[in-house]
């Protein structure tokens, strides 16, 4: 976590108040709620009245998926592409499944981007019967960035609201939610240097998706529940804080990862780079490391101190080949022989030469391992 996002939270903890309580001490809450939306909305190019503060990203994809199909019912197609995070996947798959959406994933090119002509015909296929259309603003994966700005404006030219997960993008890459031209746009604390357990999903005005949850309706009666004021004042903190540090970090990042990746190549020749060369976030490097297993090399690798992953942090423990390599059109060997190897506001050159340090022969067991 940030230190801004640590210190606001610590002043909150130490006060009571819940914010939706009219007593002294519910209305202290109350201002650290509405004064952390505008921060929030500030920083990101947009209301305050289009801050729906949640539980992170994956209750704010569903809010998002779920609750804009319900709101344009009675559409049933959902444009979603391939690489999606499976907070935004899996709720559009249960509303296939219990709902009869029809679902339509929206292909990738190799690099793992929408092209633009690939949303314009999938919606021209049946514009009118089009519900939403989700496209993830950079993947957690391969980090490649899409779009989002021209893919937006062809869902506006019908008449079709656009979400984007944008957790990864937040505080890693230029971000205005007016800019943009999106509908509704999720993030989440923990990718920020906030805390984890709270998010928000920017809605555009005018714009009402169906409930997921009920109760006190504390939201814009858009999602209920207690709100937790010391987590909303960090996340507001480390937003702050990380939008306006953005670009020195993304210059200091891009530096760094392109060395790493530099010398990823040099230890292992064969090792390929995934996602787009150029159009990436710039604390992301991931690689598909040819006769590996990447659960026994990221394990070797932890062994010695480095630590990456196979994917998403929320599929971990999972063995099964990635659906954004192969919607990129990678095998199941490539899919499955991959690590990502993330850059954040702590890292430092040591933490490269560590991982080059240990990588080749980690490599090298790992693919004797796979001989065996």
């Amino acid at each position: 976590m940030l230190p801004e996002a640590i210190e606001a939270m610590t002043e909150q903890l130490k006060r009571v108040g819940n914010a939706s309580s009219l007593h002294a001490a519910g209305r202290r809450a109350r201002r650290v709620v509405e004064e952390s939306r505008e921060t929030i909305a500030d920083a990101l190019g947009a209301r305050p009245s289009e801050v729906v503060f949640t539980s992170g990203g994956t209750e704010a994809d569903n809010l998002a998926v779920k609750g804009l199909y319900w709101a344009r019912a009675p559409r049933k197609r959902i444009l979603i592409s391939s690489i999606e995070h499976h907070a935004a996947l899996d709720p559009a798959s249960w509303l296939a499944d219990s709902q009869g959406a029809e679902v339509e994933p929206l292909a990738v090119d190799e690099y793992g981007q929408v092209r633009p002509e690939t949303l314009r015909a999938a919606i021209e296929r049946d514009p009118d019967d089009v519900a939403m259309i989700s496209v993830m603003w950079a993947n957690n994966e391969v980090g490649t960035v899409q779009p989002v700005h021209v893919l937006a404006a062809i869902a506006h030219d019908h008449g079709i609201p656009f979400h984007t997960d944008a957790v990864q993008a937040v505080g890693q890459l230029p971000v205005s939610f007016s800019e943009s031209g999106v509908d509704a746009l999720t993030m989440t604390g923990h990718k920020v240097g906030g805390p984890m357990g709270v998010g928000a999903l920017l809605l555009a005005r005018g714009l009402t998706p169906v409930s997921v949850q009920h109760g006190g309706g504390q939201e814009r009666d858009v999602r209920s529940g207690t709100l937790d004021a010391p987590a909303v004042a960090g996340l507001a903190a480390a937003v702050s804080t990380a939008v306006k540090e953005q670009e020195a970090l993304r210059r200091r990042l891009t530096a760094l990862r392109d060395e790493l990746i530099e010398r990823v190549r040099a230890a292992v020749p064969d090792v390929v780079l995934n996602g787009h060369p150029a159009e990436r976030l710039p604390g992301n490097a991931h690689f598909s490391f040819p006769g590996c297993e990447g659960d026994a090399l990221l394990m070797l690798l932890d062994a010695k101190g480095v630590e990456c992953s196979t994917g998403s942090a929320c599929s971990a423990g999972v063995s099964q080949p990635s659906h954004v390599l192969l919607a990129m059109g990678a095998d199941a060997a490539a899919a499955r022989g991959s690590l990502r190897f993330t850059l954040g506001h702590t890292s430092t050159r040591a933490d490269v030469d560590r991982l080059i340090e240990v990588l080749p022969a980690a490599v090298e067991r790992a693919r004797r391992a796979g001989l065996s």
